[in-house]
């Protein structure tokens, strides 16, 4: 009977999530209300400040109390341009006003800037001053709310890594690993608050360590022969934690609604979703507001199709209500896949376990509050293991990973070659003959109107060449035989793990494809805290779905009430 009702309240859980995302669906379309009445909204890019775009016809402004004039003359006169001017020879000044209320003051010298001035049009208070890559580089400025709006804020984010940390915590075994691997995933926020505080030089390389941490743990735990580690009791009862699962989804789902913004990459793929509604090329040709929005595969653009038809899109940047419907539905299933996963690897208990941690974790929230596409990502990875026991469903789910965004390519070789001692080479054949034959379907719409190598130039091309200063690689620069060393290493372990002796279980294929996922990140010039949830739910597969979960609710744990019913009804036998 006891297993009968876990299974039955597994089924209602899942079933819930179905609920809340079709709640979603609807709960995502009031932004689209709000725009009727707003006068402007604001959005953000991650190469570019918040820029305020008009959603109603606004009346003619009126002249500035400030005037450029008066602008150049107040940047002119501070301290820090002075002391610049003095090492800039020919300096001259160009006053602009990009951003609405805003004067922009741009000091030149031999045709290069060196330091930029922000003056408010309305009181001449000097808003900003920026020197170095915060001039070109305006998300690396630390302005408030530029990412997931209010999420970052103390009140919010500290309580978020209370709720991720304290049902795990063994508090009778401090110096436990489980305890380190909770605080280290964590850490990123250390990295990631002097970035909100626009100290660059600080949040870049804090953001290394863990990386590399995880990495080897991932490593480590997916060895062939790794010990079993003692059962983890949590901290709160798995019928309770799932309480607390339904709150925080519907919590995250709120936030979106009410105090979210929808970023450049939101932004693109709605873009080329419209694109790829209206038959027209997907390469190339995007509003001059997202120029290289074009950066991505295929999927990333389809999978949006139903959101923009749902919802549609105005084909300008405002509140974009398909952009939030399609970040909230990829992060429900990833909490759905994630659930799904623990309960086939430990029973219900683990499910509600995963799915917690990612609904708590708060860099799942930040890229849930962005409304970015990289918990598409993470899905269809999840996806991948949970049906890596089928190599054609594994083949599908690889090729649509790979295509959504290109880091889970490297995955093809580790999951072509899962549990190849059974199934030999004919599983590897059928895997790669389902990639294939994905990955042509998703890449019709493109391939349609655009050659391959238009396609490679405008993503894989462009993201190899891009610099940025959010890496060590881009930051420091003059790194570029080490950062080819990282690449190549990542690479190399790619295709180790797929030959090399590991564990051939999903624990196994999870904390090979987080590895590599990683090893890839540390690689690239342009990273970004988004891109935490791609190897954050297979990370917690491992992690966490490697311990035996004890709790107090016997209905959680079929498994032990199966073993003592055949103790007893051994010993009645005896």
């Amino acid at each position: 009977m006891s297993a009968r009702r876990a299974r039955t309240t597994a089924a209602a859980i899942l079933a819930m999530l179905a609920m809340l995302a079709m709640l979603a669906f609807a709960a995502a379309a009031a932004p689209a209300l709000a725009a009727a009445t707003a006068t402007a909204h604001t959005t953000t890019s991650l190469s570019g400040a918040p820029a305020t775009v008009p959603t109603t016809t606004q009346p003619a402004a009126a002249s500035p109390a400030v005037s450029s004039a008066r602008a150049g003359a107040i940047g002119s006169r501070l301290a820090l341009v002075r002391a610049l001017e003095r090492t800039h020879p020919h300096s001259y000044s160009q006053v602009t006003s990009p951003n609405a209320g805003q004067w922009q003051v741009a000091f030149y010298s031999r045709g290069e800037e060196f330091v930029q001035v922000i003056v408010d049009q309305g009181d001449g208070r000097v808003l900003g001053v920026y020197t170095g890559f915060q001039i070109a580089w305006t998300m690396a400025r630390g302005y408030p709310g530029a990412f997931g709006a209010h999420l970052d804020a103390v009140w919010i984010w500290l309580p978020l890594c209370a709720l991720f940390l304290l049902p795990f915590f063994d508090w009778r075994r401090p110096a436990r690993m489980l305890n380190l691997d909770l605080l280290v995933l964590l850490s990123l926020s250390v990295s990631l608050a002097f970035f909100n505080h626009a100290d660059i030089y600080a949040s870049v390389p804090l953001a290394y360590p863990p990386l590399v941490y995880v990495l080897a743990r991932m490593l480590w735990l997916g060895r062939r022969g790794a010990p079993r580690p003692p059962p983890m009791r949590l901290n709160i009862g798995a019928g309770k934690l799932a309480v607390l699962l339904v709150a925080l989804i519907a919590f995250r789902v709120g936030l979106n609604v009410i105090d979210s913004n929808v970023i450049d990459v939101g932004y693109a793929n709605v873009v080329g979703a419209q694109k790829v509604i209206d038959g027209r090329t997907i390469y190339g040709a995007f509003p001059a507001d997202i120029a290289r929005g074009d950066t991505y595969g295929p999927v990333a653009y389809e999978a949006y199709v139903p959101f923009v038809e749902l919802w549609g899109f105005s084909g300008h940047w405002d509140d974009l209500p398909a952009a939030h419907a399609a970040a909230v539905f990829f992060d429900l299933l990833a909490i759905a896949l994630l659930f799904a996963i623990g309960r086939r690897l430990r029973g219900p208990a683990t499910g509600v376990v995963l799915a917690y941690a990612w609904a708590a974790f708060p860099f799942t929230a930040f890229a849930l509050e962005s409304n970015s596409n990289d918990a598409l990502v993470a899905a269809l990875v999840l996806a991948t293991l949970l049906v890596a026991g089928s190599p054609p469903a594994r083949g599908v789910f690889a090729a649509l990973a790979g295509l959504a965004k290109f880091a889970p390519l490297a995955l093809v070789p580790v999951l072509a070659t899962h549990r190849l001692r059974e199934r030999g080479a004919r599983g590897v054949a059928v895997f790669a003959a389902a990639f294939a034959l994905v990955a042509v379907l998703v890449s019709i719409p493109a391939i349609a109107h655009d050659s391959l190598a238009t396609i490679y130039q405008r993503t894989i091309g462009y993201q190899a060449d891009r610099s940025a200063p959010f890496s060590i690689w881009g930051l420091y620069g003059h790194l570029q035989l080490e950062q080819s060393l990282v690449q190549i290493a990542a690479l190399v372990l790619a295709g180790a793990l797929a030959v090399m002796p590991r564990r051939d279980d999903l624990i196994g294929l999870a904390a090979s494809a987080a590895a590599i996922l990683i090893a890839i990140q540390l690689g690239v010039t342009y990273w970004f805290y988004l891109y935490v949830p791609w190897f954050l739910g297979a990370a917690l597969v491992v992690l966490l779905g490697i311990y035996e979960h004890g709790t107090r609710d016997a209905r959680w744990q079929p498994e032990r009430i199966h073993r003592r019913m055949t103790r007893e009804r051994l010993s009645q036998l005896a």
